[in-house]
């Protein structure tokens, strides 16, 4: 589902807190950071300020800072193709509209003082642009360990706003799991689907460690397991082992002996699951290059290691 395509719902004090300040931001250019933890709606929530806006018929695009390195630069400032064709960067081709700088924290530190400077001679280029970013990330001690650049940490966190886990918004979860059995249940055509209040229950008092990543997985799994047209427990069940085990694949191999190789491997496999496979920072809890985890992700798809294969 794309992020464009799920509304925010729910009238928790924190998220109608975060609502407003996201319809008032609106009316303004100043830039904004938008914080909170993985699968929260943060870019969904960038969506929407930018739709509120003034520019909201005017192009949005969105950097994710995770990726390589390279890439990141490229998408960023520009680049040259294979024939030698220069590619502008999201910052013109987005002029008069929206960027998007997704999990900034992943930024390479000599990066984020280059892209400081570049920020703040927008103008000079004759640049219109609304600037957005998201983290999961407390920035503010990456700063002060000396991970993340202050100046640029201070130029988006003038005007920040926070979402509320999906742990934190119970009274909510009767709206939502309403709201997408009916959206799951018109995508695959499945009909009217009554709700047990067993299942509600049961969600609510969940703790969703992955949030809406992980709510909208088990619901469109017990959407599509329900029998009878209803939503019961039963069908729960079946949408949270699916689940799971996409999350906890192989977990057993922690419990018994291994060689090094596989050792390797397995804390490799948890350091990514660990950042939401944000490679950088991955690296950065291995002690390792980006170059180096890159190339062990790649050999380790080359043997036919499922996680590695279906790794984003």
């Amino acid at each position: 589902m794309l992020a464009q395509d799920r509304p925010i719902i729910g009238s928790n004090s924190k998220l109608v807190k975060a609502m407003e300040s996201g319809r008032s931001l609106a009316q303004t250019k100043a830039p904004i950071l938008i914080v909170g933890e993985s699968g929260t709606g943060k870019k969904t929530l960038c969506e929407y300020i930018h739709l509120t806006s003034v520019r909201k018929d005017r192009t949005l695009l969105v950097v994710d800072c995770s990726r390589e390195t390279t890439d990141v630069q490229n998408d960023i400032l520009g680049h040259r193709d294979h024939e030698g064709k220069f590619i502008r960067g999201v910052l013109e081709r987005a002029n008069g509209g929206t960027v998007i700088f997704s999990n900034i924290d992943s930024l390479e530190e000599a990066f984020q003082k280059k892209l400081y400077t570049i920020l703040t001679e927008l103008v000079d280029y004759d640049l219109d642009i609304r600037l957005m970013a998201t983290t999961s990330k407390n920035l503010s001690k990456y700063v002060g360990a000396g991970r993340f650049f202050r100046a640029l940490y201070t130029f988006f966190s003038g005007t920040q706003v926070i979402l509320p886990p999906l742990r934190e918004r119970k009274e909510d979860i009767p709206e939502l799991v309403s709201y997408y059995v009916d959206y799951f249940s018109k995508q695959y055509h499945l009909g009217t689907i009554n709700i047990e209040s067993s299942v509600v229950e049961k969600l609510a008092s969940s703790y969703w460690s992955h949030n809406f990543t992980e709510f909208l997985t088990i619901m469109e799994n017990a959407v599509k397991n329900c029998r009878g047209h209803v939503f019961d427990l039963n069908a729960l069940e079946v949408g949270e082992k699916k689940s799971e085990g996409k999350i906890v694949e192989d977990e057993e191999d922690s419990l018994r002996l291994m060689t090094l190789r596989d050792a390797e491997k397995l804390l490799i496999k948890k350091a990514l699951i660990h950042t939401s496979e944000n490679r950088t920072q991955a690296a950065k809890i291995l002690g390792v290059s980006i170059r180096t985890l890159r190339n062990k992700i790649n050999e380790y798809r080359s043997e036919g290691a499922q996680y590695f294969i279906n790794l984003r």
